[in-house]
């Protein structure tokens, strides 16, 4: 039984450590059962293929609750254009408001129907903690309707994801396991320590996937020790291990493995997702149309459905603001008890484990450009030689690269942003000397208080949105987490 109860927030700050083992103790006993399989309504020895949609949220926390940067409260950038929808595309503030809670009024119309809707959820913490601040209450209970309520719960598959939004190439390494269980707190704080048993697979922000050796290897380790299953990443940022070449069949889940320079080894599954980021593939429900051209596949012995796997933000643009809704339910009323349905990745994966594949069956992938370290490094001779290595491999290829892969090769996250990754690896740095290397309880109140600032100076949008202002509002939460871990620890 998961009896434990977790508080959304401690004192004024959502509740982002204190209950690490709690976690990992629900999340071990929750695996002892299937979360879908049970309740699925599909016929999977008989439907030729299906589809897995996923929609992205994100808002980030800006100092722009007041007149000075330094003094301002930290607010939801909602609340900033709910305020000031006169300027720019603020006018789109209420129409964010209904994207966010609007699948809480779809999936419950569409039961009620008869129909088998499904939909893969990823709510960043930030965005959560905004949306309460703002006091829209009715966006967090309608979707604790759908989580909670046996009715509608096996329709919809939460993803995990970092707390603050963090892209894992360019978050300080130590961090992004603190990302990944503040995120499992918060959300065990809102709709309770059974629903977060049920969240199995996760969603990097910006589909990043670090592709160093030594970082790729712990960000799969990370999630792999805060219970993960499976991990979505884009298509173009892995490589098969054996050939360097991209995977010839992204529609069957794959087995990602990293390797680190000192020779150890972890793997999760990977569930794939193709082609770039483009709201209109999901908006337009293009996944299912492509689902309805394919048939079943050979994986290892045994005929399966292949899955079209697509995420995308659920509230930019407008395609997805105003032609998402009648698509989405057009399409969930059609193919219901069809041979293509909906079918979440979690529900699709117990489908094959109960068929007797499991992850051994998988082809074998890495983070890209790892084959060229491979052919020449072999995994064991050690960090300085990995480095060495690197270095070579930059000097003989222009476009060799360990920045990692997203879901645009257009971005770098890295590359002319030293001046909001420098105060950000300043506060990592600080945080890591006065507080986790002192074994400073994660209980202790100014650990949550510390951590939501340096959690939330990780956020990407601080680089996306280019120089200026956003990187004004990141340093200052930089400066806000160096602050509160230099006086108050």
């Amino acid at each position: 039984m998961i009896n434990t109860q977790i508080p959304e927030y401690t004192g004024d700050y959502p509740t982002v450590s204190g209950f690490e083992d709690e976690i990992l103790s629900a999340l071990k006993e929750s695996k002892k059962s299937p979360v879908y399989l049970n309740d699925s309504d599909i016929n999977f020895d008989s439907i030729h293929s299906a589809a897995a949609i996923a929609l992205h949220m994100q808002q980030p926390l800006i100092p722009a609750g007041g007149e000075d940067l330094e003094t301002a409260d930290m607010i939801s950038n909602l609340q900033y254009m709910m305020d000031n929808q006169h300027i720019g595309d603020n006018h789109n503030a209420p129409g964010f408001h209904w994207c966010y809670k609007r699948i809480g009024e779809f999936i419950p119309n569409l039961v009620n129907e008869g129909k088998s809707p499904r939909v893969m959820l990823e709510y960043s913490g930030v965005l959560l903690h905004g949306l309460r601040k703002m006091g829209l209450h009715d966006v967090i209970d309608t979707l604790k309707n759908i989580t909670c309520d046996s009715k509608y719960r096996s329709k919809i598959e939460w993803l995990g994801c970092p707390w603050g939004h963090a892209v894992a190439p360019s978050t300080p390494t130590q961090d992004f396991k603190l990302q990944i269980q503040a995120w499992q707190q918060h959300f065990a704080g809102i709709f309770g320590m059974e629903a977060l048993s049920r969240v199995r697979g996760f969603s990097p922000s910006e589909m990043a996937l670090p592709n160093h050796p030594d970082i790729s290897y712990e960000y799969v380790k990370s999630l792999k020790d805060c219970g993960y299953d499976w991990v979505l990443v884009q298509e173009h940022t892995i490589e098969i291990a054996s050939t360097g070449h991209h995977p010839h069949q992204s529609h069957l889940p794959h087995r990602l493995e990293c390797k680190n320079s000192k020779g150890d080894t972890v793997s999760i599954i990977a569930i794939v997702k193709t082609q770039g980021s483009d709201t209109k593939l999901v908006a337009q429900m293009q996944p299912w149309y492509e689902a309805k051209s394919l048939n079943r596949w050979d994986l290892s012995g045994k005929s399966v459905p292949p899955l079209v796997t697509q995420i995308a933000d659920g509230e930019n643009g407008g395609v997805m603001m105003n032609e998402f809704p009648s698509k989405f339910n057009e399409v969930a009323s059609h193919c219901t008890g069809t041979q293509t349905p909906l079918m979440n990745a979690t529900e699709y994966l117990e489908f094959l484990s109960s068929r007797g594949i499991t992850e051994d069956d998988f082809q074998t992938v890495q983070p890209v450009k790892q084959k060229q370290i491979w052919d020449i490094f072999e995994a064991g001779e050690g960090p300085e030689k990995l480095e060495k290595t690197i270095k070579e491999l930059k000097e003989q290829d222009s476009n060799f690269h360990m920045d990692g892969g997203s879901w645009t090769d257009d971005i770098s996250w890295v590359n002319g942003y030293d001046n909001v990754l420098v105060p950000m690896e300043q506060a990592s740095a600080s945080f890591y000397q006065k507080v986790l290397k002192q074994k400073v309880p994660t209980t202790h109140p100014n650990f949550n208080k510390a951590l939501f600032y340096l959690m939330s100076s990780q956020t990407s949008c601080y680089r996306y949105w280019g120089q200026g202002l956003w990187t004004d509002y990141g340093k200052e939460i930089c400066r806000r987490a160096e602050a509160i871990v230099e006086n108050d620890f």
